[in-house]
């Protein structure tokens, strides 16, 4: 799993849940300001990276992840290590 294969699943998912061009986002683009994203949309978001990397996110973590790039972020530091 890259950086690039994490940013296309979110890109991927938000323009599928709202309906917009997936070049709107990237890693600078806030969830909210930016994309008008509620806590039901973030909520979705935050299960599919569950269901797809396998971390484990918990309620404040979530909260605290304002930005796509954080959201990269927090997927590469807590995703299960891969097997070869």
């Amino acid at each position: 799993m890259t950086r690039a294969d994490v940013l296309h699943m979110i890109q991927t998912h938000l323009a599928d849940e709202l309906e917009l061009d997936p070049a709107r986002v990237e890693e600078s683009t806030h969830f909210k300001n930016d994309l008008d994203a509620d806590s039901l949309d973030l909520y979705t978001l935050v299960q599919e990276l569950e269901d797809t990397y396998g971390v484990i996110m918990s309620d404040e973590q979530a909260a605290g992840i304002l930005t796509v790039g954080q959201a990269v972020d927090f997927v590469l530091a807590h995703a299960p290590a891969q097997r070869p």
